[in-house]
């Protein structure tokens, strides 16, 4: 008989956690690639772009179902179900942010048979520079199409917008390319908002994982091994 506790059962949330993860990931997919193609592609014809457009609305409508659905099962109070999935919620209602969706999957490939497959240092690391990536391009894209064509735009090719926003994530700012419009900036402050906080999570786990590293080398060492010793 097997003194192992029985597996608890999962909460009809948890089943449709667990069930949307993969239609989300693809709609954040299909989101980001409808949203790139309607903003990079001029010349598409109206019809394509009146796809691209239903097809961004339609990924919208699932981040709606998921969230209505979650908040049905959780039994919960509309305010305190915002409260604890404060962060869905405002991937709901900011699309550029859906695209992180896709880290979550990336999360469930890293754990297979229980266990991740990366250290905590690595998995932070990893999802930090994915999360950077995905919010960088969205951005990038953003910040094109409130620039694009506006007066005294200094942002005219979604070149120049990709250079602005490795500079604005990185902190570096040269100032070359600025954007100019009530939109762009407001793009620009939070761009400048998650590069310090994804990077910061980056470097700060870098730095631990150091430490851990050098900790273990001395813990190794034998008494009078250190260098300089007599």
């Amino acid at each position: 008989m097997s003194d192992r506790p029985p597996t608890p059962t999962p909460s009809r949330e948890e089943r449709w956690d667990r069930r949307m993860e993969t239609p989300l990931a693809v709609a954040s997919f299909l989101f980001l690639a409808a949203y790139a193609v309607r903003v990079l592609a001029h010349d598409l014809p109206e019809i394509w772009r009146d796809f691209c457009l239903a097809l961004t609305f339609g990924s919208w409508a699932v981040f709606v179902v998921d969230y209505a659905v979650r908040l049905r099962f959780s039994g919960l109070a509309p305010w305190r179900f915002v409260r604890r999935h404060f962060l869905d919620t405002v991937v709901l209602l900011l699309p550029l942010l859906r695209p992180l969706r896709v880290v979550r999957v990336y999360e469930r490939m890293q754990r297979r048979h229980h266990q991740p497959r990366l250290t905590l240092y690595a998995r932070v690391m990893a999802y930090s520079g994915l999360s950077v990536a995905l919010i960088g391009f969205a951005g990038a894209l953003a910040v094109y199409q409130a620039e694009y064509g506006a007066p005294g735009a200094t942002i005219r090719t979604f070149g120049d917008s990709l250079w602005w926003t490795c500079e604005t994530l990185t902190t570096v700012g040269y100032g070359d390319v600025t954007p100019v419009t009530p939109l762009g900036r407001v793009i620009a402050v939070g761009l400048m908002t998650c590069g310090l906080a994804l990077l910061g999570a980056v470097t700060g786990s870098f730095s631990s994982w150091l430490i851990q590293v050098f900790t273990r080398e001395d813990e190794k060492r034998p008494p009078g091994g250190s260098p300089g010793a007599s």
